[in-house]
Protein backbone atom coordinates (compact mmCIF):
# COMPACT_ATOMS: atom_id res chain seq x y z
CA UNK A 1 0.00 0.00 0.00
CA UNK A 2 1.03 3.45 -0.91
CA UNK A 3 2.52 5.49 2.18
CA UNK A 4 0.18 7.72 3.81
CA UNK A 5 0.86 11.35 2.74
CA UNK A 6 -1.15 14.14 4.21
CA UNK A 7 -3.18 16.58 2.48
CA UNK A 8 -0.26 19.42 2.12
CA UNK A 9 2.27 16.94 1.47
CA UNK A 10 -0.07 15.41 -1.63
CA UNK A 11 -0.54 18.54 -2.68
CA UNK A 12 3.01 19.56 -3.00
CA UNK A 13 3.51 16.07 -5.28
CA UNK A 14 0.94 17.41 -7.04
CA UNK A 15 2.89 21.05 -7.62
CA UNK A 16 6.42 19.48 -8.38
CA UNK A 17 4.91 17.01 -11.30
CA UNK A 18 2.27 19.70 -12.83
CA UNK A 19 5.91 22.00 -13.01
CA UNK A 20 7.78 19.02 -14.52
CA UNK A 21 5.17 18.13 -16.83
CA UNK A 22 4.47 21.86 -17.74
CA UNK A 23 7.86 23.43 -17.84
CA UNK A 24 10.44 20.94 -17.80
CA UNK A 25 11.95 21.58 -14.35
CA UNK A 26 10.72 21.43 -10.59
CA UNK A 27 9.25 24.48 -9.28
CA UNK A 28 11.33 26.57 -7.02
CA UNK A 29 11.10 26.92 -3.36
CA UNK A 30 9.23 30.14 -3.51
CA UNK A 31 6.55 28.74 -6.53
CA UNK A 32 6.01 25.79 -4.28
CA UNK A 33 5.92 28.17 -1.37
CA UNK A 34 2.93 30.09 -2.84
CA UNK A 35 1.02 27.21 -4.01
CA UNK A 36 1.33 25.41 -0.52
CA UNK A 37 0.29 28.65 1.01
CA UNK A 38 2.70 28.99 3.24
CA UNK A 39 4.96 31.70 4.54
CA UNK A 40 8.73 30.11 4.60
CA UNK A 41 10.69 28.01 2.71
CA UNK A 42 11.64 25.99 5.71
CA UNK A 43 7.88 24.67 6.32
CA UNK A 44 8.21 23.46 2.32
CA UNK A 45 11.86 21.98 3.21
CA UNK A 46 9.91 20.11 6.01
CA UNK A 47 7.11 19.03 3.74
CA UNK A 48 10.24 17.55 1.27
CA UNK A 49 11.89 16.20 3.87
CA UNK A 50 9.01 13.80 4.75
CA UNK A 51 8.45 12.81 1.16
CA UNK A 52 11.72 12.03 0.32
CA UNK A 53 11.39 9.94 3.69
CA UNK A 54 8.49 7.92 2.64
CA UNK A 55 10.24 7.39 -0.54
CA UNK A 56 7.67 8.92 -2.98
CA UNK A 57 10.76 11.96 -4.17
CA UNK A 58 14.37 11.64 -4.41
CA UNK A 59 16.20 14.78 -3.83
CA UNK A 60 19.96 15.97 -5.91
CA UNK A 61 21.30 18.13 -3.13
CA UNK A 62 24.06 19.54 -6.23
CA UNK A 63 21.25 20.42 -8.67
CA UNK A 64 19.36 23.69 -7.88
CA UNK A 65 15.60 22.23 -8.73
CA UNK A 66 16.89 18.56 -8.28
CA UNK A 67 13.86 17.27 -7.40
CA UNK A 68 12.14 13.77 -8.80
CA UNK A 69 9.25 11.62 -8.34
CA UNK A 70 9.92 8.13 -7.37
CA UNK A 71 7.49 5.15 -8.51
CA UNK A 72 5.24 5.23 -5.46
CA UNK A 73 5.11 9.09 -5.84
CA UNK A 74 3.28 8.47 -9.44
CA UNK A 75 1.34 5.28 -7.33
CA UNK A 76 -0.17 7.89 -5.07
CA UNK A 77 -0.72 10.75 -7.80
CA UNK A 78 -2.47 8.18 -9.88
CA UNK A 79 -0.82 9.68 -12.92
CA UNK A 80 1.51 9.00 -15.64
CA UNK A 81 5.37 8.73 -14.89
CA UNK A 82 7.84 11.61 -16.37
CA UNK A 83 10.82 10.70 -17.48
CA UNK A 84 13.58 13.38 -18.71
CA UNK A 85 13.99 13.58 -22.40
CA UNK A 86 18.18 14.77 -22.49
CA UNK A 87 18.45 14.79 -26.36
CA UNK A 88 19.89 13.33 -29.73
CA UNK A 89 22.12 10.68 -29.99
CA UNK A 90 23.58 8.70 -33.15
CA UNK A 91 23.02 5.30 -34.41
CA UNK A 92 25.84 6.08 -37.00
CA UNK A 93 29.02 7.64 -36.54
CA UNK A 94 29.19 9.26 -33.19
CA UNK A 95 27.88 12.72 -32.78
CA UNK A 96 27.84 14.89 -29.86
CA UNK A 97 24.56 14.70 -27.63
CA UNK A 98 22.82 17.44 -27.51
CA UNK A 99 20.83 18.77 -24.19
CA UNK A 100 16.90 19.04 -24.99
CA UNK A 101 16.13 20.99 -22.03
CA UNK A 102 12.44 21.44 -20.83
CA UNK A 103 11.40 18.10 -22.47
CA UNK A 104 9.82 15.31 -20.71
CA UNK A 105 7.39 12.75 -21.61
CA UNK A 106 5.37 10.23 -19.90
CA UNK A 107 5.84 6.70 -19.68
CA UNK A 108 2.99 4.17 -19.86
CA UNK A 109 1.72 2.25 -16.72
CA UNK A 110 3.45 -1.19 -17.52
CA UNK A 111 6.95 0.77 -17.72
CA UNK A 112 6.55 2.20 -14.20
CA UNK A 113 8.79 -0.08 -12.34
CA UNK A 114 11.26 0.62 -14.69
CA UNK A 115 11.94 3.84 -12.73
CA UNK A 116 12.94 2.31 -9.71
CA UNK A 117 16.25 2.65 -11.90
CA UNK A 118 18.27 6.13 -13.20
CA UNK A 119 16.55 6.49 -16.59
CA UNK A 120 16.16 8.58 -19.48
CA UNK A 121 15.08 9.70 -23.30
CA UNK A 122 17.36 9.52 -25.89
CA UNK A 123 16.22 10.37 -29.92
CA UNK A 124 17.98 7.90 -32.23
CA UNK A 125 19.73 9.96 -35.52
CA UNK A 126 20.89 7.46 -37.88
CA UNK A 127 20.52 4.00 -39.40
CA UNK A 128 23.44 2.15 -38.06
CA UNK A 129 21.06 -0.04 -35.38
CA UNK A 130 18.38 -1.02 -37.67
CA UNK A 131 18.81 -4.60 -37.84
CA UNK A 132 18.33 -4.10 -33.94
CA UNK A 133 15.33 -2.65 -34.38
CA UNK A 134 16.02 0.60 -33.79
CA UNK A 135 15.51 3.15 -36.64
CA UNK A 136 16.29 7.26 -37.30
CA UNK A 137 13.84 9.21 -35.63
CA UNK A 138 13.21 6.49 -32.59
CA UNK A 139 13.15 6.82 -29.03
CA UNK A 140 15.07 5.10 -26.79
CA UNK A 141 14.80 4.61 -22.82
CA UNK A 142 18.37 4.45 -21.25
CA UNK A 143 19.03 2.96 -17.91
CA UNK A 144 22.32 4.11 -16.28
CA UNK A 145 24.57 1.52 -14.80
CA UNK A 146 28.16 0.42 -14.88
CA UNK A 147 28.87 -3.25 -15.57
CA UNK A 148 27.74 -4.49 -19.15
CA UNK A 149 26.93 -7.79 -20.78
CA UNK A 150 27.94 -9.16 -24.07
CA UNK A 151 24.97 -8.15 -26.65
CA UNK A 152 23.68 -5.26 -24.43
CA UNK A 153 22.77 -2.40 -26.80
CA UNK A 154 24.67 0.46 -24.54
CA UNK A 155 24.58 4.07 -25.21
CA UNK A 156 28.22 4.71 -25.31
CA UNK A 157 30.20 7.91 -25.18
CA UNK A 158 33.65 8.74 -27.19
CA UNK A 159 35.06 11.59 -26.08
CA UNK A 160 32.66 14.77 -26.43
CA UNK A 161 30.42 12.33 -28.63
CA UNK A 162 27.69 9.27 -28.07
CA UNK A 163 26.14 6.70 -30.09
CA UNK A 164 24.44 3.13 -29.80
CA UNK A 165 25.79 -0.05 -30.61
CA UNK A 166 25.44 -3.21 -29.46
CA UNK A 167 28.25 -4.12 -26.75
CA UNK A 168 30.62 -7.12 -28.01
CA UNK A 169 32.61 -8.80 -25.40
CA UNK A 170 34.58 -12.23 -26.73
CA UNK A 171 37.76 -14.49 -25.84
CA UNK A 172 39.53 -13.46 -28.84
CA UNK A 173 40.77 -10.23 -30.75
CA UNK A 174 39.51 -7.72 -30.75
CA UNK A 175 37.98 -8.51 -27.18
CA UNK A 176 36.02 -5.45 -26.54
CA UNK A 177 34.03 -3.85 -29.48
CA UNK A 178 30.84 -1.83 -30.34
CA UNK A 179 29.13 -3.36 -33.39
CA UNK A 180 26.49 -1.74 -35.29
CA UNK A 181 23.39 -3.26 -36.73
CA UNK A 182 23.83 -2.35 -40.10
CA UNK A 183 27.04 -3.81 -42.64
CA UNK A 184 27.18 -0.22 -43.86
CA UNK A 185 29.21 0.45 -40.87
CA UNK A 186 32.40 -0.39 -39.28
CA UNK A 187 32.84 -1.39 -35.77
CA UNK A 188 34.35 0.76 -32.96
CA UNK A 189 37.11 -0.21 -30.94
CA UNK A 190 37.58 0.36 -27.45
CA UNK A 191 40.24 2.51 -26.37
CA UNK A 192 40.45 5.05 -23.13
CA UNK A 193 38.06 7.21 -24.77
CA UNK A 194 35.17 5.08 -25.00
CA UNK A 195 32.49 5.17 -21.63
CA UNK A 196 29.45 2.98 -21.72
CA UNK A 197 27.07 5.18 -20.29
CA UNK A 198 23.88 2.97 -20.15
CA UNK A 199 21.92 0.16 -21.27
CA UNK A 200 19.08 0.82 -23.96
CA UNK A 201 16.33 -1.48 -22.35
CA UNK A 202 13.26 -0.18 -24.56
CA UNK A 203 12.35 1.26 -27.61
CA UNK A 204 9.33 3.67 -28.60
CA UNK A 205 8.00 3.17 -32.20
CA UNK A 206 5.31 4.83 -33.68
CA UNK A 207 4.05 5.66 -29.39
CA UNK A 208 4.30 2.03 -28.52
CA UNK A 209 6.99 0.29 -26.45
CA UNK A 210 8.98 -2.15 -28.19
CA UNK A 211 11.34 -4.65 -26.24
CA UNK A 212 15.38 -4.50 -27.34
CA UNK A 213 16.20 -7.66 -29.06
Amino acid sequence: MPSVVTPKQKRLLEVIYDYIRSTGYPPTFEEMRRDLRVKSNQSVVDFLHKLEEKQIIKKDEAAARGLAILPLGYELLNRPPLVPFLGVTHAGAPIEAVAIEGEWQTLPGNAVAKLKDDVFLLKISGDSMINAGIDDGDVVLVKNQKEFSHQDIVLAQIGEESTVKRFMSEDKPPYLYLKPENPAYSIIYFTEEVILKGKIISILKQGQWKSVN
